[in-house]
């Protein structure tokens, strides 16, 4: 294997107990997010993760219904177990019911109810449950999935309590019992972030969206809280659900809708910037993250083997000092923000 230096290179998470690739396999496309995905090409996406390097991967039952973990745990089944870094998520059982419509952002789900449960016993469940369909006696690291307001809304202070009396409390158990290495929040929101670190003792985040090129809004506080206390930050979303991978074009979607034009202009202004560098925006997206003392990896997704392969380079590609100046000095990115000098 020829890995990469930058996309294999490990760092050590929180405790030191863990190390994960600078670069990851996020999960949510093997199930079927927004396009379908076939059982070759679920493979083949973590072949090529794994011949580049990479050797963490991250998955959820609600990815598919299951489906992101049942394609995971298959694909890694031939390889090392003590040589990559797993995680998955509670927060969302999937339970049989072939009465439910499925209408939401996943493609060709099967009649699966996914059922909100932060509790105590409902974490242990869906921990069982995703080693079974995994195939494993063990994760890395397990999050508390989606507790935030984007999608609790008004009841985030109701799901927050249960969370955090009922699932944080089962998975620290799991972590003293060394069933899980690691534990915290798969998130889209900073804010949660940072309370449950003022509350509990987490060793990771997976924060999706806040720390990109678009949107910085995890730097004043949060990040430097979380190296204050030496816990590592997951960055997932760091194309902004799709937009500084494919710019501005008309559909360009930005958390999860059609950008607005004050995105879909920032963007412009981004992308010219790169191109003057002769860098593409991807590029400079998929790196920007990687380079704040919190973040321990990014965490891209993939449908196609190529496309794994194009997030590797994407990571590798060198990137002149002066893009990163112009990018702060033309207001685009804060001073404070850590780039390479």
């Amino acid at each position: 294997m020829a890995a990469r230096s930058r996309a294999a290179r490990r760092r050590i998470l929180g405790r030191g107990n863990l190390t994960l690739t600078g670069l990851g396999l996020g999960g949510a496309p093997l199930g079927n997010l927004y396009q379908a995905v076939d059982e070759a090409d679920a493979d083949q996406v973590v072949a090529a993760a794994w011949q580049g390097g990479i050797r963490y991967f991250d998955t959820a039952p609600l990815y598919g219904s299951g489906l992101s973990e049942r394609r995971m745990g298959r694909a890694l089944a031939s390889l090392p177990r003590r040589d990559y870094v797993l995680s998955s998520k509670v927060g969302w059982l999937i339970e049989p019911d072939a009465a439910v419509r499925q209408d939401g952002p996943y493609v060709g789900l099967d009649g699966s109810r996914r059922r909100c449960d932060y509790s105590y016993d409902g974490a242990l469940r869906s921990v069982e449950a995703s080693l079974q369909r995994l195939g494993l006696d063990g994760v890395d690291i397990v999050y508390i999935h989606d507790l935030d307001a984007v999608c609790h809304g008004d009841a985030l202070e109701q799901r927050y309590t249960e969370a955090m009396s009922g699932a944080y409390r089962a998975l620290a158990e799991l972590r003293e019992q060394g069933v899980i290495g690691a534990i915290g929040l798969g998130v889209n929101e900073w804010q949660v972030c940072a309370r449950a670190l003022a509350d509990a003792d987490p060793d990771v985040f997976l924060l999706a969206g806040r720390y990109s090129l678009l949107d910085q809004s995890a730097l004043a506080s949060f990040l430097p809280a979380c190296v204050q206390r030496g816990v590592g930050v997951v960055i997932g979303g760091a194309f902004n659900s799709g937009i500084l991978a494919t710019g501005a074009v008309p559909d360009a979607r930005y958390d999860y809708k059609p950008a607005p034009r004050d995105i879909l202009r920032r963007t412009e202004q981004l992308d010219a910037i790169c191109r003057r560098h002769d860098v593409p925006l991807a590029a400079a997206a998929l790196q920007f993250p990687s380079f704040h003392p919190a973040v321990v990896s990014v965490l891209p997704g993939a449908r196609r083997a190529a496309e794994m392969a194009s997030n590797i380079d994407l990571f590798e590609r060198p990137v002149p000092a002066a893009l990163w100046s112009e990018l702060k000095a033309g207001g685009l990115l804060p001073p404070e923000a850590p780039v390479p000098v």
